[in-house]
């Protein structure tokens, strides 16, 4: 049991609660007057996200995992918090330095976030310290440090320290004359004591030493001397053990790791730049240097150490975060890719080509006849890329219209794209700049388009362009015929093998001319027509959602059927959340499949158990966007890449288009919404008090059966009907 002030974590199944009455993801809830959803307190939006955290991290301890991969969550909590503090905690830490006791953020939410942040984190290390270590140590793997050196080891490393690392290292020992130094965001550090004087004779006392970003974080050590195991040191381990070889013979009295994070979240007054593209350019340059948000130290850093290091980032002491073990965990996630052991990871999944496609078969014949729906990570792809390899080639096709979000590293749609244009096709990007963390990549895209003469538009001042839309205009005779891709997830081949997304290829008319004019819209600006299927956010979508709602609520307290399952990344738009409880108290049903936040309190007084929320956390990562209805007896059913955030509501260009045809909904119904509530292996379920409980039922018995009854997992139970 580990614990931080009043805020406890059971190691066994990550159960967080108060140890007062009053939930720990609740922020001054009243217990009157709760009948009036604007009467009712919601959820803390940001205790909400690392709850979410706490559920990846449990991952980490399902030993029905392999062992890298649960080190492979593990890490990915590291990286998930570096984001959040990065762009969550800094109005936190406002709050607490203005000392704020009113409004959304005081010093009370920022008290809260901050043990929740802690016991995370102080788990975390536990778990990696008193569970994957030792296990890895077992099967083979070593992370050895200095101590746990043999004689041969040690003189390897400090052969690898004189010829790779100390080359690179420059120690400043800090004087009037030698100032603390720039320290970048995340960057990694060693603060340095030192007795004795300098080659001048003085008696400066503090230098900073920069690890190098260049070398790799973990280096294995040759075979031979690794007795029949893989053994891997940490560039860390190996300037530690070296420090007083970086300092002439002075002596080192004391050291620590340290690492500081920055805030991240780029504002650019767009009504103010003439070029978004530029300002950004010059915003990313000063991004590394931001606000100090957070500062990691070694536990073992000494008190004057970490109050020097406080200083010179202006933190209050509440941002100082000791750990016990490497300073940033997240850079292990490379370890898994070092190591030879197959049997310690998830056995490859291969995607199958789309069961309603022909492979090596026109796209446009087929969509000629039908829509095609594709399942990714279940279905390849692939048969994305292949859609536009086709279009690219066609002699036919005169225009492609792409919306650019997030497409990570892989080129083939950047180098299709720009064949297009080699090939005299008109082509427009519409690249969103500012997708967060990925700006320098937008950037590069949309100038190696415009390098070759595509047409590239940032989107609209002041929202971000979130809509996922491929449109292809070809002609068919003395017609121009239009094609469409639409999805919830981003245009990137690597996330789609790990993210469960669905997308839809389509020649319907209607809605590829409804594309056409949301393409036309972001480009000249112009006012959409009224739409018969698209609905676009920041216009109807959020009105649309709000009004089929309260429907579901009026035929409830009509005495009608009226039940609404909806499964997304995030639940946070106040506005929709208070919709959802009004109806449920007038005896709608409600089944909320959200991953991550979530600050609906299914505690309110009159729900009665009729908002039912649920959380998969598993193998891949949940980003399917499905919105179902069946209100008095009518079915209606959305696909989405929208959030209900007020972000993606008011602040961005979402869509989410009708899925009218009876079997693509029965078949979206069995694949991606009756799965997850029958889950009972990776579903996390809300409670009266906002805490999540893992539901991980154990083999049993049925009551009229000796047949075991084998835990449900939707994720597993799709990969199964698509091998």
């Amino acid at each position: 049991m580990l614990a931080s002030k009043n805020i406890v974590i059971n190691t066994t199944d990550l159960k967080v609660a108060e140890i007062k009455s009053v939930a720990v993801l609740k922020r001054g809830r009243k217990p009157v007057q709760r009948l009036a959803s604007s009467a009712v307190s919601l959820l803390d939006r940001d205790a909400s996200i690392l709850s979410f955290n706490q559920r990846v991290l449990a991952l980490a301890t399902n030993t029905d995992y392999p062992l890298l991969e649960r080190l492979k969550f593990l890490c990915i909590v590291s990286a998930n918090l570096d984001e959040f503090f990065e762009v969550r905690m800094a109005s936190q830490l406002e709050a607490l330095r203005d000392n704020d006791q009113k409004g959304p953020v005081t010093v009370k939410s920022f008290e809260l976030v901050s043990a929740l942040a802690r016991t995370l984190v102080d788990y975390q290390y536990h778990i990696f310290n008193h569970d994957l270590m030792p296990a890895l140590a077992k099967r083979g793997i070593q992370l050895l440090s200095t101590n746990e050196r043999n004689a041969a080891q040690k003189r390897w490393v400090a052969s690898y320290f004189e010829t790779d690392v100390k080359p690179l290292l420059v120690p400043v020992a800090l004087d009037p004359s030698h100032p603390f130094p720039q320290v970048a965001n995340k960057s990694l550090h060693f603060i340095v004591e030192l007795g004795g004087k300098d080659a001048f004779g003085r008696h400066n006392p503090i230098a900073i030493v920069r690890v190098p970003r260049v070398l790799p974080r973990l280096i294995e050590l040759p075979s031979k001397i690794s007795n029949k195991q893989q053994c891997f040191v940490s560039l860390t381990s190996i300037i530690r053990a070296h420090l007083s070889d970086l300092f002439g013979g002075r002596e080192i009295l004391s050291y620590s790791q340290f690492r500081v994070t920055r805030h991240s979240d780029m504002a650019v007054d767009e009504d103010d730049v003439s070029n978004l593209r530029t300002a950004l350019r010059q915003e990313l340059v000063h991004r590394p240097y931001g606000e100090a948000i957070r500062l990691e130290v070694s536990h073992t850093c000494k008190e004057g150490l970490a109050k020097f290091l406080l200083k010179q980032f202006d933190l209050p002491s509440q941002a100082l975060y000791r750990v016990h073990g490497p300073v940033n965990l997240g850079r292990l996630i490379q370890l898994p890719d070092l190591v030879n052991q197959d049997n310690l990871k998830f056995r490859p999944f291969n995607p199958v080509w789309p069961r309603q496609l022909k492979a090596g078969g026109s796209f446009f014949t087929k969509l000629k006849q039908t829509d095609v729906l594709i399942h990714q990570p279940f279905e390849s792809f692939e048969a994305v890329l292949q859609f536009l390899h086709e279009a690219v080639h066609d002699p036919d096709v005169l225009a492609i219209h792409q919306t650019i979000y997030r497409t990570g590293s892989d080129p083939r749609m950047l180098q299709l794209l720009q064949e297009a244009v080699r090939r005299g096709k008109e082509v427009l990007a519409v690249v969103e700049l500012k997708a967060r963390f990925d700006e320098e990549a937008n950037i590069n895209w949309a100038e190696s388009l415009e390098a070759v003469g595509a047409q590239v538009v940032y989107g609209v001042v002041g929202l971000k362009t979130h809509a996922k839309m491929l449109l292809v205009k070809r002609r068919e005779g003395s017609i121009i015929k239009r094609y469409g891709h639409v999805s919830t997830g981003n245009y990137n081949p690597k996330t789609a093998k790990l993210y469960t997304d669905i997308c839809m290829l389509t020649a319907d008319v209607i809605l590829t001319r409804e594309m056409e004019h949301l393409f036309r819209h972001l480009t000249s600006q112009v006012p959409l027509p009224k739409m018969q299927k698209i609905l676009v956010a920041p216009f109807n979508l959020h009105g649309t959602m709000l009004r089929k709602i309260r429907a579901a609520g009026v035929a409830a307290g009509r005495g009608q059927p009226a039940k609404v399952i909806v499964k997304m990344n995030a639940l946070t738009d106040e506005i929709l959340v208070r919709a959802i409880i009004q109806a449920a108290q007038r005896g709608a049903e409600f089944d909320l499949i959200v991953r991550g936040a979530c600050i609906l309190p299914i505690d309110t007084q009159g729900i009665d158990s009729r908002i039912r929320v649920r959380s998969i956390v598993g193998r891949f990562l949940e980003h399917s966007r499905v919105f179902y209805f069946d209100v008095a007896g009518v079915k209606s059913m959305w696909l989405s890449s929208a959030d209900w955030m007020n972000r993606n509501m008011m602040r961005r260009i979402e869509i989410a288009w009708p899925i009218l045809d009876v079997a693509m909904q029965a078949r979206i119904y069995k694949e991606n919404l009756q799965p997850y509530l029958d889950d009972t292996q990776e579903a996390w379920v809300m409670g009266v008090d906002g805490v999540y409980t893992q539901i991980k039922r154990p083999q049993s018995k049925t009551e009229n059966s000796n047949h075991l009854t084998e835990p449900k997992s939707a994720q597993a139970f799709l990969m199964k009907i698509y091998s």
